[in-house]
């Protein structure tokens, strides 16, 4: 129907006849000459319908806004004066023909070049409508040529393309799973995969010995900017690696993948182990292009007078750390109380400070509630930070996990909020990471999932499991995680010990996931992989805020979509089907039933 998409015409293509079909962004009725803005998702080209042409300038006179058009007419360069330089399209326009109107269309909820005025809200019931959008158009292009780009480089390495069940049972993999009721298993579930972890496991075993999929994944879990229930995972593995195998294919992909699509050359991409991020950032993500770090003070902080310093001091889970901010002393209170409200999202009970107004002058050159219960401390503690004259020093005193959490949060806000930023992209390695966490309750739980292969042999994880590292590693940029991985157990034998470890029993551990040990009996290659989050990568090269932006169709914060208002309710055929009956509906049916 069409010979040409609207974003596509220039001014080397005058006195073509050309056919055009989208939608009216805009129409302008100039003395008798209507002016019809056309969008399709290439981008905008003007037309003229003079009134000369009496049924092409009928149907544009009816045309409002969002009417879808077809027309046809010949490119002529725009009036002198009139040209916009601004445009792609902005030298020429088409003086039409015929105008078809294929559809008309209500008054949308909102204008396309308008939305900023929107909520949210809004344009996620009316996602089609917020679709149109150029820029949202950009966006999905954008993430489209993302994922071509990174299978056209797995397929040049060797990788096969080899989908896994939707469809599967419930493994422990960190979060809540979504569960599917069976019609013809009654009383038993389906489990949507959090990821397809152990089927690429077991394809390894099979003998495919490089796979990847962009695999669709799912987790029950509490939302923010970068999750979704629903979100897609570039999934890798392969046979024969180790460690550096990984990380050599995968930074591969990501330079490619950032040279062919933003036209970027990564920096170096550097390697950090877990400790160290968390002791220098508070935080196993770092963004490295913010030049501020936390600095351990604990031992400074033992005999104060200060118990909020003292006390963590002292503690064998305690830590207490300083930030210092160059500059930051023109911080205003008012500022510095909503850094304090900031901090006690992430469990601090305060946020103590100090203000270096004049060094030279001593305790007198100091502005901060805190510094008459640091006697004898101010000094060294002002030369161990690196102190100058306009700095401010913050302070997290409290449990270690609190204090990483909370300073490690501060330290992104303030990058943010003062613009501290000395690169434009910062790419990096986190290894070493610990095999085992221990949860409130004291006990331990896998940091990455329990098929991450230790770093140790199992009599060594058995002794020390608390001091155990697993051979995994995560890609950082700009203090987002685009994926993890590790090097798998293959050894039947080790994947019992670590089990054993996490107290998951005989019973249980065939229970879950039998089917993987039977299969390592078989002769399991050594296999590692890792994991990229696409939606997170499509947003960090596309500038937006959230991955919302970047995914077609996306859930609420609410795990809700309001555009199909789901999820809904079920028949009660449906749910009979099922073999399920809803409490709340079993009140108030028959009581008999």
């Amino acid at each position: 129907m069409r010979s040409h998409y609207c974003g596509q015409l220039n001014e080397t293509m005058v006195d073509q006849t050309v056919t055009l079909c989208g939608w009216v962004h805009r129409r302008r009725d100039h003395g008798g000459v209507i002016f019809l803005d056309m969008r399709d998702r290439d981008g905008i080209a003007q037309v003229v319908v003079d009134p000369d042409t009496a049924e092409a300038f009928a149907n544009a006179d009816r045309a409002r806004s969002e009417y879808v058009l077809r027309i046809s007419g010949r490119i002529r360069l725009r009036p002198e004066g009139t040209q916009n330089a601004n445009m792609p399209t902005g030298m020429i326009e088409v003086l039409a023909r015929d105008v078809e109107v294929l559809n008309t269309a209500a008054t949308p909820p909102f204008q396309l070049d308008e939305h900023g005025r929107v909520g949210e809200e809004v344009r996620l019931k009316h996602r089609y409508i917020d679709l149109r959008r150029p820029d949202m158009i950009d966006k999905l292009r954008l993430r489209s040529r993302i994922s071509h780009t990174v299978r056209a480089y797995l397929e040049n390495q060797g990788f096969l393309d080899i989908e896994t069940p939707i469809l599967t049972r419930a493994t422990p993999e960190g979060a809540r799973d979504y569960l599917v009721p069976s019609r013809t298993h009654a009383g038993n579930f389906f489990a949507l995969p959090q990821s397809p972890q152990l089927f690429k496991q077991l394809l390894m075993v099979s003998g495919f010995d490089r796979y990847y999929q962009i695999a669709k994944c799912f987790r029950d879990e509490d939302l923010r900017a970068d999750r979704q229930p629903e979100f897609t995972q570039i999934d890798i593995e392969a046979s024969f690696v180790e460690e550096d195998d990984i990380m050599a294919i995968t930074e591969g992909m990501i330079r490619q993948l950032f040279q062919e699509v933003l036209q970027v050359q990564l920096p170096e991409f550097a390697r950090m182990p877990y400790a160290e991020a968390m002791q220098r950032y508070g935080s196993d993500k770092p963004d490295l292009r913010i030049p501020l770090e936390l600095v351990d003070v604990d031992d400074l902080m033992k005999d104060v007078d200060f118990k909020v310093f003292s006390g963590p001091a002292n503690a064998e889970d305690g830590r207490v750390a300083a930030l210092r901010v160059k500059g930051g002393a023109s911080l205003t209170r008012k500022e510095i109380d909503a850094y304090t409200d900031f901090v006690g999202i992430y469990g601090a009970r305060g946020l103590a400070w100090i203000k270096v107004n004049e060094r030279a002058a001593g305790i007198e050159g100091l502005q901060s509630p805190i510094v008459k219960f640091m006697d004898g401390v101010v000094e060294p503690l002002l030369d161990r930070v690196g102190a100058e004259d306009g700095d401010i020093i913050f302070f997290g005193a409290d449990k270690a996990r609190i204090v990483n959490e909370a300073l490690g949060a501060l330290r992104v806000r303030l990058g943010e909020d003062l613009d501290l930023y000395t690169a434009e992209w910062a790419p990096l390695w986190v290894v070493d990471f610990p095999m085992f966490e221990a949860d409130d309750d004291g006990r331990l739980q896998a940091l990455h999932h329990p098929f991450t292969a230790p770093s140790c042999d199992a009599e060594t994880l058995r002794q020390q499991p608390a001091e155990a590292l697993s051979r995994a590693y995560d890609m950082v940029l700009n203090g987002t995680e685009l994926g993890g991985g590790s090097i798998r157990i293959h050894d039947q034998a080790m994947q019992q010990t670590v089990l054993e470890t996490l107290g998951i029993g005989e019973e249980e551990a065939r229970e879950k996931f039998g089917f993987l040990l039977d299969a390592l009996q078989y002769g399991a290659p050594p296999h590692g992989g890792l994991a990229f989050g696409l939606d997170r990568l499509v947003m960090l090269m596309s500038g937006a805020r959230t991955i919302r932006e970047v995914i077609a169709f996306p859930k609420t914060q609410s795990a809700a979509c309001l555009m199909t208002d789901a999820p809904g309710d079920v028949s009660a055929q449906q749910l009979k089907e099922l073999n399920i009956r809803l409490r709340q509906k079993a009140r108030t049916e028959n009581a008999g039933d």
